[in-house]
């Protein structure tokens, strides 16, 4: 019929003057992170892997790393050096603050993105849906982690009490350390070997203060 003939025509028209639309649903994921820890030294090998997967530079989210974890560090290369003893969940968590953040555009949900500066407000414009928005960033918790015990920290301790077993005992932050051979009434420094909940346990060094 003539009708259906021209609604086809139209329609067919109306296609033609839509633009194309590639869709991709292929998972956002980072590469499975490559963290070795090397004494008081965490070593991030395949940083520069994940800056190339989120399209940032190198500096502004190891800036951003540094930061929030709360140590000094830099790039060697293709990896980025921690010094301190980082756990590899604590790093992870960090760099998907930071995709959440500075790289995934709320609208879409994809990584098309890039900063822009508007004024006086960065802004995080989505080259796959045009979606716009500033890029607020959450509160450190820096202050939470400061009275954060790790495994290798060396702290001066006062032993203020011996335990049932005779090992000397003291307080540091909200964690209870307990370190064998020691005397009650003393002033020492101690190097955390194992944390269980908030007990620590910790053996004497001459070793100098890291917290």
């Amino acid at each position: 019929m003539a009708g259906d003939d021209d609604y086809l025509a139209l329609l067919n028209r109306a296609k033609i003057a839509c633009p194309e639309i590639t869709e991709n649903h292929e998972r956002f994921e980072l590469p499975e992170l490559d963290i070795l820890q090397e004494g008081k030294i965490t070593v991030f090998r395949n940083f520069i892997d994940v800056t190339d997967k989120v399209r940032r530079e190198p500096e502004h989210l190891l800036q951003f790393m540094l930061k929030e974890l709360g140590t000094p560090g830099n790039v060697e290369g293709r990896r980025a050096v921690f010094k301190a003893k980082i756990s590899p969940q604590a790093i992870n968590d960090k760099i998907q603050m930071y995709t959440e953040t500075y790289v995934i555009c709320s609208e879409c949900g994809l990584p098309d993105t890039k900063m822009v500066k508007e004024d006086r407000t960065l802004m995080l414009e989505c080259e796959a849906c045009g979606a716009r928005r500033p890029i607020t960033v959450r509160k450190s918790v820096r202050a939470d982690t400061a009275n954060t015990l790790r495994e290798g920290d060396v702290i001066e301790l006062f032993i203020s009490d011996v335990g049932k077993k005779g090992d000397g005992v003291g307080k540091i932050y909200d964690y209870l350390v307990v370190v064998p051979g020691t005397v009650k009434g003393t002033k020492i420094h101690a190097k955390i070997s194992k944390i269980s909940a908030k007990t620590a346990f910790a053996v004497p060094t001459t070793e100098p203060c890291t917290r």
